[in-house]
């Protein structure tokens, strides 16, 4: 699935099994990011509905690259082979305090219900347990946040608790894998 032998960009660059390109977000994607995740059906769960400045998009981006050249992982954007508009992103980021690695994903309004979360968040998942020796995944999302709650069970994720964070009621999911450590 991984090149190797190649700048680390494009050695982190795969193709899903649905045929979307996923890069390492660069610093060239920011203004795209920031116009997806700004968008109204993006923030409310990404960002909590809040409008994030865009030198903050470009900030996570920046961190994003340094993740990938220290430790493999990242953001990556997702685009159609037809088309080189960002339709997501995924990738394997820290939250909360003390800091939890979960599995992230989102999807441009235009591409909704066409299996783009799912078909990147699986490629995800399988990278961090093949490439990154991962012995677990973790995810986290909004109740309230139903398709994400649908993408999680379809890729075998199980629910390992409840709780409410930041006011908001939040589930927390966790897929094992096969061995290996973050």
């Amino acid at each position: 699935m991984i090149t190797l032998g190649l700048p680390r960009d494009e050695a982190l660059s795969f193709e899903t099994p649905a045929g979307l390109a996923l890069r390492p977000l660069a610093a060239a994607d920011a203004r795209e990011l920031h116009d997806l995740w700004t968008a109204p059906g993006v923030r409310r769960f990404i960002w909590d509905d809040l409008v994030i400045p865009f030198e903050q998009t470009a900030a996570i981006v920046e961190a994003s690259t340094r993740l990938f050249a220290e430790r493999g992982f990242g953001l990556w954007g997702a685009r159609r082979r037809d088309h080189p508009r960002l339709v997501g992103f995924a990738g394997l980021w820290h939250f909360r305090e003390p800091p939890d690695l979960e599995l992230l994903y989102g999807v441009a309004e235009h591409a909704w219900g066409a299996g783009v979360a799912t078909d990147m968040a699986g490629a995800i998942v399988q990278y961090g347990f093949t490439s990154l020796q991962m012995p677990a995944i973790r995810a986290s999302t909004d109740v309230a946040n139903v398709a994400s709650v649908r993408v999680l069970d379809k890729l075998d994720f199980r629910l390992t608790r409840r709780a409410t964070i930041a006011g908001l009621d939040t589930v927390f999911y966790e897929r094992q894998g096969t061995g290996g450590t973050t």
